[in-house]
Order: C-alpha cells, then sequence, then structure tokens
C-alpha cells in the first residue's frame, strides 16, 4: 500500500493512476474515510466487497463530481431529483436514481443506484478527472466508520493500493437519501437534510 498526504501534489496522480489500474483507494470524504472504486470496472468494485466484507447484496454508492455527470449512471432523472441536486449538492444529499445499463450489477444488483456529489474539494477533483467511483466507508462492514487515516491503514491497509492521508476528519451528519423513481420522492435516510427542506426542494412555491 502506498501512502501519501493529501497535501502532496502527486496524491491525486497516484490516487488516478491506481484507480485505472483496478486497485481499491482510501479517500477522505465530507464524512468519513471511503474506499473507492472505478465505478465502471466491475472486477474492482467486486474487490471492494471482499476488502471490506461486505454482503454483496448491499449496493454501494456512486459519487460523481456534479450533476451533468447523472446521465451516465442514471437512465432517468426527474425534475424533483434535478432540483434536490440544484438545491443541495456537493452536499449530504444522496438520490436514489433508475439505473443506467453501463452500471456494473456489482455497484447494484437492483434496478437503482444511489448517487451523490461530495461536498470535499479534493475528491471533487479526482471525480472530475475519473469520472463516476464506488465509494463506500472504509471500515470492515458491520464495525464503526472511520475518521483517521491509521484506522483505515489497520483495517484495510493490505487490500489498498493507496491510502490517501488527510488527518482526523470532523464527524458529520451522514447524507439524506431521497427514493426519486416513486412520486412523490420518499426520505429513505433522514440525515443532514430535513424533510422539511427536502419537500421544499422538490415543489418549489
Amino acid at each position: 500500500m502506498e501512502r501519501c498526504s493529501i497535501s502532496e501534489p502527486s496524491a491525486l496522480a497516484r490516487a488516478s493512476r491506481a484507480l485505472r489500474a483496478g486497485g481499491l483507494v482510501a479517500v477522505p470524504t465530507d464524512t468519513v474515510y471511503g474506499v473507492a472504486a472505478a465505478a465502471f470496472d466491475a472486477v474492482a468494485v467486486a474487490s471492494l466487497y471482499g476488502a471490506k466484507q461486505r454482503p454483496l447484496a448491499k449496493a454501494i454508492p456512486v459519487l460523481i463530481a456534479d450533476a451533468s455527470a447523472l446521465e451516465l449512471v442514471a437512465i432517468a432523472v426527474p425534475v424533483p431529483a434535478r432540483r434536490l441536486a440544484a438545491a443541495f449538492w456537493p452536499g449530504a444529499l444522496t438520490l436514489v436514481l433508475a439505473k443506467h445499463s453501463t452500471v456494473p450489477e456489482q455497484v447494484s444488483a437492483g434496478p437503482t443506484v444511489a448517487v451523490r456529489v461530495p461536498a470535499h474539494a479534493w475528491l471533487l477533483q479526482l471525480l472530475a478527472a475519473l469520472g463516476p467511483l464506488a465509494v463506500t466507508s472504509a471500515n470492515l462492514s458491520g464495525t464503526a466508520a472511520l475518521h483517521s487515516a491509521d484506522e483505515v491503514a489497520a483495517q484495510l491497509g493490505a487490500q489498498l493500493a493507496v491510502l490517501v492521508d488527510a488527518g482526523e476528519l470532523v464527524a458529520a451528519a451522514p447524507s439524506t437519501i431521497v427514493d426519486c423513481t416513486v412520486e412523490p420522492p420518499k426520505i429513505l435516510r433522514q440525515g443532514a437534510i430535513s424533510s422539511a427542506a427536502v419537500r421544499a426542494a422538490c415543489y418549489p412555491a
């Protein structure tokens, strides 16, 4: 495993190179440390499940650089979803949308995909350079999410190609998850964004 500081100019290139080669990379996000694989690389995503000992039935969220990339992973983006994206991205909002056929079953075996734009400047640069990434929390399945690179190294170091160290991350509320495949959109998990704010953004006065 390579380990590099987020402040190193080479960090972005090292992470990008590893992901393009099918490796797993631990990255800081706006909530916790995550472990990432190229979203359209089915073999890499499968290895992510193995590294985390994650049940195959649990879909993996996809992170994108901005709302313009939604069409890469979703086949239908209804008006309420676009309004939510405009109101809360980048940020703690995850949209569940009908999955594009190019998204591997390893990311989501069902008909939908969960998508988010994170509010993290360095990670957004990585996403802009590489395209969508399948990202889940960088901890063994069933254990607490991790906020330090040392903890990530201890749990997953042997499975990682690169660990990007951003120091201790400040604990943050998880994203609010909204199913936009139904009308009206349905909140599946209440997180940082309130249900009232979601409704107001979907159906402005």
